[in-house]
């Protein structure tokens, strides 16, 4: 099980230009994980993630914007790659990705562009 992976992708446009808490943030992340997980609790690929729970590899990314998670999604769902995209109820807002555990080798390519999830807010101007 130590090449699989999960990532996570999620906006940090939320935190740095519209002022939301970290918390939220975070919520919506554990949103999109536990849907990607419920959707995909059959896949072989998810059963051996959740078999050595003390070992599970997560990583987590940081969106510019909507655009670019929306755009994301699309080169998954091109892909085959098995994903949620989260989107924040009732306002309608994409907030957040979590792709099924898959072996790295295999998804990595979609996420080059993406830096870590570092959770940091811009000063105000």
């Amino acid at each position: 099980m130590a090449n699989i992976v999960q990532y996570v992708v999620v906006r940090g446009d939320l935190l740095s230009q519209l002022g939301w808490p970290i918390g939220a943030l975070i919520a919506q992340a554990c949103h999109a994980c536990t849907a990607v997980t419920h959707l995909h609790h059959d896949d072989e690929h998810m059963k051996a993630y959740l078999s050595d729970l003390d070992n599970m590899r997560k990583v987590v990314l940081e969106a510019d914007s909507e655009v670019s998670l929306r755009e994301l999604s699309v080169k998954l769902e091109e892909g085959g790659v098995l994903h949620k995209l989260w989107v924040e109820q009732p306002e309608n807002i994409p907030t957040c990705i979590a792709v099924k555990p898959h072996p790295k080798e295999e998804i990595q390519k979609y996420f080059k562009k993406f830096k870590l999830f570092k959770g940091t807010i811009s000063p105000p101007k």
